[in-house]
């Protein structure tokens, strides 16, 4: 074990030192502060650790914060080191219970793409397929839809989506490559809100079916303001696929997954009104 890291700091009016331990403790107890000991040779009990009085106001502002804080203060976790990534470990620990949200999403986005080995072993642990917990009536493995849209690849788990959806109609859907509105009735609300779960998630919110419903209502269920609200449409042109769409964050909101609306507007409708979104 190495021996503790003493760091003196100096300034005209206060001397203090501060001893980091390199173990592997939580981190309120690798940070801890001498008496400080000012000009006057007086100790100043209200200064602190400055390291962990940092990691401490961040998890406590993670914790209490509002969505949009809660968004900033994984990014900043996500540039500390590996003392950031053990607050978004207790993070997700004390929210595990608790269906996922998009926040939850973006702290478990940061440990899947760091290179820590922590971070891999705790995903492994604690969220071996995933943040989202995977439902489906029919049998249906999402595991693979769940890893493609952590990894940020929005062209593919789209892809993937219709995939999935025609295996749920049924073979006739699967070998036309496309949907009836007549096999949206029959789906599973399980699988359903799995798929739309994970598209939210994944997505800082801004991606699924019911985010597409909710836009598509506040429009009074008008179809021309719709879909270039989206972007899916702008003037008389619809979106040309694939180029035309936008496969990541940057799109609007609602953008993605894609649904097939050169058919006409009975698929998607017929999802807009899944017994789903009202459970």
């Amino acid at each position: 074990m190495k021996p503790p890291q003493f760091c003196t700091i100096k300034n005209s009016k206060l001397l203090f030192a501060i001893i980091a331990s390199p173990s592997r403790r939580p981190i309120a107890d690798r940070f801890f502060t001498l008496p400080l000991i000012t000009s006057n040779g007086m100790t100043d009990p209200m200064i602190v650790s400055g390291t962990a009085n940092d990691i401490d106001s961040l998890r406590q502002r993670l914790i209490a914060g509002s969505i949009q804080v809660q968004q900033q203060i994984i990014l900043q976790l996500a540039d500390v080191g590996n003392e950031g990534l053990d607050v978004l470990m207790e993070f997700l620990l004390k929210r595990r219970e608790n269906p996922a949200t998009w926040i939850d999403g973006k702290a478990y986005q940061v440990l899947y793409e760091s290179d820590a080995p922590q971070a891999q072993e705790f995903l492994q642990n604690n969220f071996p397929e995933g943040i989202v917990t995977l439902k489906s009536s029919c049998g249906i493995n999402y595991n693979l839809l769940q890893q493609l849209l952590a990894q940020q690849d929005f062209q593919a788990a789209d892809l993937l989506t219709i995939e999935t959806m025609c295996e749920i109609a049924g073979p006739m859907a699967v070998k036309r490559k496309w949907l009836y509105f007549t096999d949206v009735d029959s789906f599973p609300s399980d699988d359903l809100q799995t798929i739309n779960q994970l598209w939210i998630v994944h997505s800082e919110g801004k991606f699924g079916f019911s985010v597409q419903r909710d836009i598509w209502l506040s429009l009074g269920k008008n179809w021309d303001n719709f879909w270039p609200k989206i972007g899916w449409k702008s003037g008389n042109n619809w979106t040309r696929y694939p180029n035309g769409f936008t496969w990541n964050l940057t799109a609007p909101r609602g953008h993605l997954p894609l649904s097939n609306q050169l058919r006409g507007v009975r698929v998607i409708a017929a999802l807009f009104a899944h017994p789903a979104w009202s459970k």
